[in-house]
């Protein structure tokens, strides 16, 4: 578990990962520009708010990306039986040509081909 400081918007925070340290501040880095970025557009608003909107944002996107990727699992289910099937239908043809070809050959031998 590493622990890792960083600064956001003035600020430190010491935070508890099992991450790269590297990635936490790329993330704390990240935040304190879409914070600037939302306080720059609205002067009166505060850091406190644009943290909340910035925290909204990222759960709905986060909800939205979990939704697409439960979408995903069940396209990939489904393309999975759908192989599946495919796989049986096959097997099923390849057995019922072997028994005509056989059949076939019994034909022939019979008729003295």
């Amino acid at each position: 578990m590493n622990r890792v400081k960083v600064v956001i918007c003035g600020r430190e925070y010491t935070i508890r990962t099992d991450e790269e340290p590297t990635y936490v501040y790329n993330l704390a880095r990240k935040l304190e520009k879409n914070i600037a970025e939302l306080v720059g557009v609205n002067v009166n608003q505060s850091v406190y708010s644009a943290s909340v909107m910035i925290a909204l944002s990222t759960l709905d996107e986060m909800n939205r990306c979990n939704e697409d990727n439960d979408n995903l699992r069940l396209q990939l289910k489904d393309y999975a039986d759908e192989a599946s099937r495919a796989r049986l239908e096959r097997d099923s043809a390849l057995r019922e040509v072997e028994l005509l070809k056989n059949r076939i050959a019994e034909l022939e031998k019979k008729s003295g081909k």
